[in-house]
């Protein structure tokens, strides 16, 4: 083996990251959060033909998917999402009640390959601390590097979309940054509450409600919850998956109509 350059390493991390970040500047879609409502509209939306880059805040994608339920990590699935799961090839077992489980961490795991293979970029230490707004409409965030963004005066970059899709779970970040602007309307504000959990409650509701909040900004997962004041969602994931494909369907209408 040729002796390794400490600088040739360094050179390679910086160019290949570089040109990557280069190409990932202009996307049709934009999803923020990397958790598995994200990568599941992420996964779709690519093999569909757009360009897709998720930025996530955290080091490691997925959100709660690892720790399962209280850091017994396994993942409770309904049957409306078992084909979910076969489509990323993960495996999963039955159980009672109508319910299935899988194991979190592949789950997890099985998402975040997925989602590179589709061809969707994904950007890990990312964090969306603003929208860009044009003509009332979100065409991108502004993005920067968690802890130093957060507690130093560094200026940010941003990212452009035809569409931005907010999956930051109870953050609803995308959202939020939105309300501090004053640009949603009061009855956003009124009913931005989750409510106390209700299990069953909560699995429909993420699904049946992802929607346009704003000009050019969906939301899904918890966010729906999060924006739209629905209760809070039990340790099961398969609305998670579900609101992920409903919200591609819908995305992948809007700008396939920009298009025209």
């Amino acid at each position: 083996m040729d002796r390794l350059e400490e600088t040739t390493i360094s050179r390679t991390i910086i160019s290949t990251f570089h040109d990557k970040l280069l190409d990932r500047i202009v996307n049709d879609v934009l999803i923020v959060g990397a958790g598995p409502s994200g990568m599941m509209a992420a996964i779709r939306l690519a093999r569909d033909g757009f360009k897709v880059t998720v930025l996530e805040k955290r080091l490691s994608p997925g959100g709660g998917l690892w720790g399962g339920g209280m850091a017994m990590s396994q993942a409770v699935i309904q049957d409306e999402a078992l084909p979910l799961l076969d489509e990323i090839g993960v495996a999963h077992e039955s159980a009672s009640g109508g319910l299935h489980t899988t194991d979190a961490v592949e789950l997890a795991a099985g998402l975040c390959l997925k989602t590179v293979q589709s061809g969707a970029a994904l950007f890990n230490l990312m964090m969306v601390e603003d929208v860009c707004v044009q003509r009332e409409r979100v065409t991108g965030v502004v993005v920067n590097r968690p802890l130093i963004g957060e507690t130093l005066p560094v200026d940010p970059i941003m990212f452009s979309a035809n569409a931005v899709v907010d999956g930051t779970g109870h953050d609803a970040a995308v959202v939020q940054a939105l309300r501090r602007r004053g640009l949603l309307a009061d009855v956003f504000t009124d009913r931005s509450r989750e409510g106390p959990m209700d299990a069953a409650a909560g699995e429909a509701f993420v699904v049946e409600n992802v929607a346009e909040a704003f000009p050019g900004l969906w939301v899904s997962g918890m966010s729906v919850c999060a924006t739209f004041g629905g209760p809070r969602m039990g340790p099961i994931f398969g609305g998670m998956l579900l609101s992920g494909k409903r919200v591609a369907e819908l995305v992948a209408a809007a700008v396939k109509e920009m298009r025209k």
